[in-house]
């Protein structure tokens, strides 16, 4: 279960690095490598352990969040001052979501 586990996060960490490769003359390349280092944080706190499966799930569906906004951003070409602003404050929350819920005690394969 637990190599499955890792190989899900390695596929979905790929394809997250995909769809930044997809994205030609991109303008938000702040918001696009913070979201690939956080990225990365899940991945280490799900192989570390210190993530839960389901603490896993609900970062990446957080970050899935952050890049539907971006999407919606870029849609019309341009990324405005404010839309970059509320991707921002989004990336923070979810920084401090991936922080909180790596360092919370719980660890992968025990009860809470």
């Amino acid at each position: 279960m637990k190599h499955s586990h890792k190989t899900l996060i390695a596929l979905l960490s790929l394809a997250s690095a995909g769809a930044f490769a997809q994205t030609p003359g991109t303008n938000t390349p702040r918001v696009d490598q913070r979201e690939a280092n956080q990225q990365a944080r899940i991945a280490s706190g799900a192989a570390n352990g210190s993530l839960t499966p389901h603490e896993t799930q609900r970062l990446e569906k957080e970050q899935a969040r952050i890049d539907n906004a971006e999407a919606k951003a870029k849609a019309d070409g341009t990324v405005t001052a404010q839309e970059r602003r509320r991707l921002h404050v989004m990336q923070d929350g979810a920084s401090r979501d991936i922080h909180r819920k790596r360092n919370n005690n719980r660890a992968a394969g025990t009860p809470g």
